[in-house]
């Protein structure tokens, strides 16, 4: 795996979280379980990033792996 992580979809994926809950974002793209974390960054240089819950309710995670706002979409995907 690369230093560069895959770009499963260029489209946010919508979640319902809930409050304090500890979600875990895939960061390498490689995860069958998008956009959350299945294990599959072991052996490179990704790491999931922990992300928990402030309010229960819809949340658009990052798919695209370049948000400035990880692990939520902050429209970075209409560039790539």
């Amino acid at each position: 795996m690369s230093d560069t992580p895959l770009i499963p979809q260029k489209s946010p994926i919508k979640v319902a979280v809930e409050a304090g809950k500890t979600y875990h974002w895939c960061a390498c793209g490689a995860s069958a379980k998008q956009p959350f974390c299945d294990g599959s960054h072991k052996g490179s240089a990704f790491t999931p990033l922990a992300y928990t819950a402030d309010t229960t309710g819809d949340k658009w995670f990052c798919a695209c792996k370049h948000s400035g706002t990880k692990p939520l979409c902050d429209g970075t995907h209409k560039r790539l």
